[in-house]
This record gives structure tokens, C-alpha cells and sequence, in this order.
């Protein structure tokens, strides 16, 4: 049996899926290919994937089908290509389960290194891992027995909700997390339209956080959709 890392690519296009598969190929992986979410569904059954790229617009069952079916059965990474200016129909793969995105036209270096992340993202999770009251990831060191946050050392005091906030952020690396996602786990249901509160209190937790809060490093906006956790080095 192969120990290659499988990625599914999932795309009615097959001028994308032929570069795609090539690339991938090359790179190491081992690849297969669906031209819709119903296809992906029976080779996942068949074939279990370690990694799903779908497009989001396809025939029977598109991709926003395919991230909830898929998100049903598995916690497997998933990375949603969409066309440029499709803001809605990535926030809306991105609530279903996507764990990340890249627009086309797109580099493949870029998608090669969306793709190392989630496969990282993923291994780190591991089932059977010990819940552990504190969490450590680049600068950033949270004991969630204690509430308590330093970064490089030094103790940043922040209120409740902003020490809920990071602590989201923080446990999601390199995720795109979307307003509504943030704001339903923060705030509760009832909050997901407030898109303007979720803005006051990132504006605010960056104060504590950044060496730079106008040039953020940690806490990433990704435009119109949410905001990307990235640890550093």
C-alpha cells in the first residue's frame, strides 16, 4: 500500500483538474479526481482521502453539498477553489466546513502551501490526543486552567471575551474562520449578523497582542470573510 498523502480534486473542469493532478502528482501526492460532490461521495467511500480540493460551482451536487455531506462523516481538510469576487459563496463553504480557500486564478506554490498547512493542521489534531489545559504555538503561550496569556514571556491581560476570542483563534491556526463562526462561538447564535462588534473587539485584542496593531502579524483579516490565526515562527 502507498504511503503517499491522498488529495481528492473535485472539478467539472477538466482543463483545471489535468494541471492540478499533474502538479500534486509531481509534488508527491497521490491523486484521483470527481467532476461533482455526488462522484466525490462515492470515491471518498472508496478511496478515503487524506485531503479534498473542490471547486464550489459543479453539476448534481457543488461544493457547498459536498463540504456539508463531507463534514457529516469526517474532519478531513478541505480547501475550496473559487473565482474572485465570489466573497459570498466562500463564506458560505467556509461555514459548511471548508477549512480554507484559494481564488482563480491562483499560483501553485500558493495552493501547495495551503495545502502542507491543512495536512500539518491535521496531523496535529492526532484522536486520540490528551485534552491539555495549556496551549503553546509560536509566541503564544495560553493556560486555559488559569485564563491567563503571555506572548514571548511577557503577560497580556485581556478581558473575558477577548481572552475567549484568542483563545478561538489560537486553537484554529492558519483556519479561515468566518464572522458568523466567530461570532456564534463567542457570543452565542443570536449574534451571527454583528459583524461590526466581532471588528470593535479584534481591533481591541490586537492592541494587546501586535507589535504593530495597524500591521497585524498574528491576527490576519481575510476581506469580507473573517479573520486567519497565523502563529508565526
Amino acid at each position: 500500500m502507498s504511503d503517499k498523502q491522498r488529495i481528492l480534486i473535485v472539478d467539472d473542469e477538466p482543463q483545471i483538474t489535468r494541471v492540478l493532478r499533474r502538479s500534486l502528482t509531481t509534488h508527491g501526492y497521490d491523486v484521483r479526481v470527481a467532476s461533482d460532490g455526488e462522484t466525490a461521495l462515492q470515491t471518498f467511500g472508496d478511496w478515503p482521502p487524506d485531503l479534498v480540493i473542490t471547486d464550489l460551482s459543479m453539476p448534481n451536487m457543488d461544493g457547498l453539498g459536498l463540504c456539508r455531506n463531507l463534514r457529516a462523516i469526517s474532519q478531513l481538510p478541505i480547501i475550496v477553489l473559487s473565482v474572485r469576487g465570489e466573497e459570498r459563496m466562500k463564506v458560505q463553504a467556509l461555514d459548511a466546513g471548508a477549512d480554507d480557500y484559494v481564488s482563480k486564478p491562483f499560483g501553485m506554490d500558493e495552493l501547495l502551501a495551503r495545502i502542507r498547512a491543512a495536512l500539518r493542521r491535521a496531523a496535529s489534531r492526532g484522536p486520540g490526543d490528551a485534552v491539555s489545559t495549556v496551549l503553546e504555538i509560536g509566541n503564544f503561550r495560553l493556560d486555559l486552567e488559569n485564563r491567563s496569556v503571555a506572548l514571548s514571556g511577557r503577560e497580556a491581560h485581556l478581558t473575558p471575551k477577548e481572552y475567549d476570542l484568542l483563545v478561538y483563534l489560537v486553537s484554529h491556526p492558519g483556519k479561515v474562520l468566518t464572522h458568523r463562526t466567530l461570532l456564534a462561538a463567542i457570543w452565542g447564535g443570536e449574534s451571527v449578523e454583528q459583524t461590526e462588534y466581532l471588528r470593535v473587539f479584534v481591533g481591541q485584542l490586537r492592541k494587546k497582542v501586535e507589535p504593530e496593531p495597524a500591521a497585524p502579524r498574528y491576527i490576519l483579516t481575510e476581506p469580507w470573510i473573517g479573520y486567519r490565526f497565523d502563529p508565526g515562527a
